[in-house]
């Protein structure tokens, strides 16, 4: 299965290929999740274990997993070559990379590699440090396919566009179910079943989901809670299509809104639009920052913020959805058309208990950003 044709994958192959002869690679070994799914389709939670795409200059690709993942690779991906290394006593997969590599002609080439990924652990990365130091000139290219997958095509767009609708579908059900009395888990079973029955997929990390003093943690933890008639509820959740997300955030109020959420809600607003009038060509991931930062010390809530607000979204797996560029301070990455990029005003004011967040996915153009989602950004209140 296949959820984009073959030409898609050559452009993006030959896209890889000329950033290599820059870069001037012989080879590069893949070993985020994400970067072989972009490239070849293959779509899998394996990468927990050792595993490894290899890509020549030439654009010959094999692919190095376990025998779990060997029809996994055949179904959901256009790579042709794959060998199976065995789970067995004292069982050495990066030595079986090394002999693919050397089969392949790689002896004394000068080979990219994606260190920074969370598929491939620090004990499998010494292992191939070790076994392939003295083989071949290893570097680090762990940011060349982050980069190229930022910008999307017509066809990931696509699928973007179905997540986005998504969301915002999976919010309008939970909606109603959020009122005194009611379970978190309730409210998390909606949103997330109603992705799964559209035909969406798991999202790269957990749902947040908390009320009173848990509406300020900005991270999934176990446990559920029994909302209160005077309560709030911070949500965060993602539509994810084809294995592309689409995030969305927002806290709602039950009962009367206090003082403060209606004066953090001013700010979180008025930084999320002015995060949107930064978010174009010309300017950077830290200019967008800048200006989300700008609002929140006019409000007198730099306490009260996070140090990032907002990254790129795409085709991601887990243990987070978040990809790179990443808006925070001195981000020289430049905004670029095409991009899908999520922004979270997160405001936490543990001096008095307020949380309050708001956020959304836009597709970045040739001006100003394009909103993916159809939600109002008016405070949601629940009486």
């Amino acid at each position: 299965m296949l959820h984009f044709d073959r030409d898609e994958f050559e452009t993006r192959r030959s896209r890889l290929i000329a950033r290599m002869a820059e870069e001037k690679l012989d080879a590069i070994l893949l070993f985020a999740q994400e970067s072989m799914y972009w490239l070849t389709g293959y779509d899998s939670f394996g990468f927990c274990f050792f595993q490894c795409l290899a890509v020549k200059a030439d654009g010959e690709m094999r692919l190095l997993t376990r025998s779990a993942d060997l029809r996994q690779a055949r179904h959901t991906s256009i790579i042709e070559t794959i060998l199976v290394w065995r789970d067995r006593g004292a069982a050495d997969p990066a030595i079986e990379l090394r002999d693919m590599l050397d089969q392949m002609g790689l002896l004394g080439a000068r080979i990219g590699v994606e260190w920074a990924t969370h598929g491939l652990t620090a004990a499998n990365g010494r292992a191939v440090q070790e076994r392939l130091g003295s083989f071949a000139s290893l570097k680090d290219a762990s940011g060349l396919v982050p980069a190229l997958r930022a910008v999307k095509s017509p066809a990931e767009i696509e699928k973007v566009r179905r997540a986005a609708e998504l969301t915002d579908e999976a919010f309008e059900e939970a909606l109603p179910l959020i009122r005194p009395g009611a379970d978190e888990g309730e409210i998390l079973a909606a949103l997330q079943g109603s992705i799964l029955r559209k035909g969406g997929d798991y999202p790269g990390n957990p749902f947040i989901v908390g009320s009173g003093a848990d509406a300020l943690l900005c991270r999934y933890k176990s446990g559920r809670r029994i909302l209160d008639g005077q309560d709030q509820l911070t949500l965060e959740w993602a539509g994810a299509f084809s294995q592309y997300h689409c995030a969305a955030m927002r806290t709602v109020v039950l009962g009367s809104p206090t003082d403060r959420h209606l004066e953090l809600h001013d700010a979180a607003k008025e930084a999320l639009q002015a995060v949107e009038a930064a978010m174009r060509p010309g300017n950077s991931f830290g200019d967008v920052f800048d200006a989300h930062s700008a609002v929140m010390e006019a409000h007198e809530l730099i306490r009260h913020r996070l140090s990032a607000c907002g990254y790129s979204l795409g085709a991601r797996y887990a243990p987070s959805w978040m990809d790179t560029p990443m808006f925070y301070a001195g981000n020289a990455a430049p905004i670029e058309p095409s991009m899908t990029l999520f922004a979270h005003m997160i405001i936490m004011d543990s001096d008095s208990g307020t949380a309050m967040c708001l956020g959304r996915t836009y597709l970045t153009t040739e001006g100003a950003p394009e909103p993916l989602s159809r939600l109002p950004l008016e405070l949601s209140v629940v009486v």
